[in-house]
């Protein structure tokens, strides 16, 4: 294992963890170093999609890329994802989606995250894990031949850069949205297993192909999403203190003690892999129930930055 990257993934962290968390983190890696890593794969759905959704199928809707990127970015989002401060951090430049076959490059990996995508097949997106990791070695295979033929192309990946890469998942969120949508809570939970049971399968052959430095982000409260707040008729013994839909993070929680179970099973099984596991969950809740403070200090910052 390679302890400088595990270090620098750490470091990493700053980036998602809640703020009181930060301090401790900030220490392991120096400012702006780059980890070393050539190159990032991501898997995964709208929360780490660079514009998959909008080569595939149609543009996202606005506010897509608005505030950051001053025209549509297709992206889920007005600015910036985890994934794209995560490239920052690394000193990559963002990630090209696969689907994508205008102005890609891809010298410094890919994006395979597509919005709507859940890890096992039958949910939203015909593009689950399992698709995304068809089209990864289909990738790897054609890189490595065209490289061969094409060598003085910058935008493909070095064939010696996929072992040093990054391999990023941020995804399962569909999986636990769609079941819920079709199914009861305990319905939900009885497909857990069998939910990261496919999530475990993709990761160890990404290792067989060669993958060795995986993060994995857990899954966010799904009970505070607008629209499980909106259509889920709870009543309000089920509210939490945030507004959140408590059997519903309930279930995220659930799934999230369980993935955390397989990345250490996944430890032992593949014993050349480095695993870093991140608190999405975490992060995300203490935005929400600090949501006040979180305008404020925004306001505060775009009257300080006018001019």
């Amino acid at each position: 294992m390679d302890l400088a990257r595990l270090l620098c993934a750490l470091g990493l962290l700053v980036l998602v963890l809640p703020e009181q968390l930060k301090a401790v983190n900030a220490g392991a890696v120096g400012g702006s170093r780059s980890c070393g890593f050539p190159a990032i794969y991501n898997f995964g759905d709208s929360n780490s999609d660079t514009g998959a959704i909008s080569a595939a199928i149609s543009e996202v809707p606005p506010p897509n890329g608005e505030s950051f990127f001053g025209h549509p970015s297709g992206r889920f989002s007005d600015g910036r994802l985890i994934i794209d401060f995560i490239a920052e951090k690394l000193q990559l430049p963002y990630l090209s989606p696969y689907l994508d076959s205008l102005g890609t490059n891809f010298r410094h990996g890919a994006n395979f995250a597509t919005g709507g995508s859940s890890i096992r097949p039958g949910g939203y997106s015909p593009f689950h894990l399992g698709i995304q990791l068809s089209q990864f070695i289909r990738f790897k295979s054609q890189s490595f031949a065209l490289y061969k033929q094409l060598s003085s192309n910058r935008r493909l990946p070095r064939p010696e850069d996929f072992s040093k890469a990054l391999y990023t998942f941020d995804i399962g969120q569909n999986d636990l949205a769609y079941g819920l949508q079709h199914g009861t809570v305990e319905e939900v939970r009885a497909s857990i297993p069998a939910i990261l049971s496919h999530l475990s399968q993709a990761i160890s052959q990404l290792y067989k192909e060669g993958a060795r430095f995986f993060w994995v982000h857990d899954t966010g409260p799904h009970g505070c999403l607008p629209y499980s707040v909106i259509y889920d008729q709870s009543k309000p013994v089920n509210l939490d203190q945030s507004g959140c839909v408590k059997p519903l993070n309930e279930v995220a929680q659930e799934f999230n003690r369980q993935l955390k179970d397989s990345v250490s099973r996944l430890r032992s099984e593949l014993p050349l892999a480095v695993f870093t596991y991140v608190d999405v969950y975490s992060a995300k809740y203490a935005l929400i129930s600090n949501a006040k403070s979180q305008v404020t200090m925004a306001t505060m910052l775009t009257v300080e930055r006018k001019p």
